[in-house]
């Protein structure tokens, strides 16, 4: 069938508005490994999925799949070793301080229930989060997403720019300067929200800020910003939605931006494509978030999930994942380093293992952000046979985040349809 008549039916079936990526969308058909195939056969490089982090249909993931179905899948209400021994297993890979697993089936679900965790246990609702974050699409984390198009005071949530150094909130400052400044902002943030009246619950962070662009931070704000929150009262939630499973070369981004959250969100990539998320506490957090809510999820904390979710951690391990992305992240961040003085259209690049962000600008004198060159970049590199998007405050910064098997081999073909790509639009 046409592309054209299938977006056509789409639209009737789905609604005018739901996003579609490219100037020609796609329509793909088949998956394997880092490999998309659409409908006219022709391969494509996945270079932006973070859910089959595994691969696309990998073996082990349908396998663990397909034997759990076949054998029981119930709901939650029922005594399951499966589902107990998975939530023993992913608060390990934490630190200590986590020790209890609420499971859900997206990333959305599972920061709700942080937030409502976090309200429980201080007794406050005020929350705090940078001006450009994405923690998902319900009412209630939706409104994060919110600060960055409307006033930083909005209810119960304020906003504070997030840190970075490329567009610093104040010139010309030291790194320690520029650190307490940002600092200074979040404490403004949490000052406010206890001036009117809501209190102070979390501080909520991606730990790698990827939504922002992927900035490079001020050297120890994490772990201050940290120490802030706790002595106002609050917790720190961060959000390893995109930082998680392996994806910085460590099991978890707040390892790589050091600092210790309160409560931790995952997502996507637990499941290999099958919908499962988790929000992960102390005990007593996690109690008091029960005794409070009665939570239940008819499809969470499921035999399904649990064998899906086992067989993720093990494909993760067996395959050294964690080396793969920080190796093969490190490597094609080189080579795109190298051609920020040969192209005055890339303004920066920064990246935490296989994640990785090209900063599209007009001119190098303002930095000022160019989101038309970031799309077209995005359209010219899926013509090749290469599946990028773009993301940022600003739009302008290719998002480049390939499932975890991403190897040396496709990163060098990758940065041959760069350079061409890079060619033509200069030229």
């Amino acid at each position: 069938m046409a592309a054209g008549s299938l977006q056509h039916r789409r639209d009737l079936a789905l609604g005018l508005g739901a996003e579609l990526f490219y100037d020609t969308p796609l329509e793909i058909v088949r998956g394997e490994g880092v490999y998309l195939y659409d409908s006219d056969g022709r391969r494509f490089v996945d270079m932006y999925n973070n859910v089959p982090c595994v691969g696309h249909a990998n073996p082990a993931i349908v396998s663990a799949m397909a034997e759990q179905q076949a054998t029981i899948n119930v709901h939650s209400r029922y005594l399951h070793e499966g589902i107990v021994t998975f939530a023993e297993r992913l608060a390990g890979l934490h630190h200590d301080g986590i020790e209890s697993v609420v499971f859900s089936c997206s990333g959305t679900e599972a920061n709700e229930v942080a937030i409502q965790m976090a309200r429980v246990v201080t007794g406050h609702r005020g929350l705090v989060c940078t001006d450009a974050a994405y923690h998902g699409n319900s009412e209630l984390v939706g409104s994060l997403t919110c600060v960055a198009r409307a006033p930083s005071e909005i209810g119960e949530i304020r906003g504070f720019p997030f840190p970075e150094r490329y567009r610093p909130v104040v010139d010309g400052p030291s790194e320690e300067e520029l650190c307490q400044a940002y600092l200074d902002r979040v404490a403004a943030a949490i000052e406010s929200l206890k001036r009117e009246g809501a209190g102070f619950a979390a501080l909520i962070m991606c730990p790698i800020f990827a939504n922002e662009g992927l900035p490079e931070i001020p050297a120890n704000f994490m772990s201050r910003a940290t120490d802030l929150v706790h002595r106002e009262g609050g917790l720190v939630i961060a959000d390893e939605v995109q930082s998680g499973y392996a994806r910085t070369g460590r099991w978890w981004g707040y390892q790589t931006t050091g600092f210790r959250p309160d409560i931790i969100v995952t997502g996507k990539p637990m499941g290999n494509g099958l919908p499962l998320a988790a929000t992960a506490a102390s005990k007593d957090f996690v109690d008091t978030f029960r005794a409070n809510t009665d939570y239940f999820n008819t499809f969470s904390s499921s035999p399904l999930q649990a064998a899906v979710g086992m067989a993720v951690l093990d494909e993760i391990e067996r395959l050294d994942l964690l080396t793969n992305a920080a190796d093969v992240g490190g490597r094609l961040t080189s080579e795109l380093k190298e051609r920020v003085s040969l192209h005055p259209a890339i303004g920066d690049v920064r990246s935490y293992g296989l994640f990785i962000g090209v900063e599209m600008i007009k001119n190098n004198v303002n930095r000022e952000p160019d989101a038309v060159s970031a799309n077209l970049l995005s359209n010219h590199l899926k013509d090749r046979g290469f599946l990028v998007s773009y993301a940022g405050k600003f739009n302008n910064v290719l998002k480049i985040r390939p499932p975890l098997v991403f190897s040396q081999d496709n990163a060098d073909d990758f940065l041959g349809a760069f350079d061409e790509c890079m060619g033509e639009m200069s030229g």
